[in-house]
């Protein structure tokens, strides 16, 4: 049986784990999209992303309130993009990542591998008390890339 292509080429994946943000996409109730920055880390061994919800300043007390998973456990269809913007143009590039995401509850296997992740990736996480909170994981199905991934 021959090897299965990877959902992420390898310059994909580089492109989007060297990124330190990314905008969510959900869709609203009404179908309009809702896009949000996120932060965010990719699995190592799936073509899985998380991103945390943190303890920065939200509008609602409890992070399962938030419009984005209201809105994934509405329709778990989301986007995330990546880009890099550079005054060079010939530097431009995106990767989009389209997929199904879902919550990682603190009870599931997965997710104290997500937070380490996390806090390894951004300084900002070692501090918060992240062990108590869902991670959103998107599935990533598809992948669409544009311009020079390379640094």
């Amino acid at each position: 049986m021959p090897a299965q292509t990877p959902i992420l080429r390898p310059a994909e994946r580089a492109f989007v784990e060297t990124a330190r943000r990314a905008v969510l996409t959900t869709i609203g109730r009404d179908g309009t999209p809702r896009p949000v920055p996120i932060c965010f880390v990719l699995d190592p061994s799936r073509p899985n992303l998380f991103t945390p919800l943190d303890e920065k300043p939200k509008t609602v007390g409890d992070v399962r309130a938030l419009a984005r998973v209201r809105d994934i456990t509405a329709d778990p269809r989301v986007s995330v993009f990546v880009d890099r913007w550079d005054e060079d143009w010939t530097r431009l590039a995106w990767v989009r990542l389209g997929g199904s995401a879902d919550l990682l509850e603190p009870d599931q296997p997965a997710h104290a591998g997500a937070i380490a992740a996390l806090r390894a990736k951004y300084e900002q996480y070692r501090t918060q008390h992240l062990e108590a909170l869902p991670v959103i994981t998107v599935r990533i199905e598809r992948v669409t890339a544009w311009g020079r991934l390379e640094p």
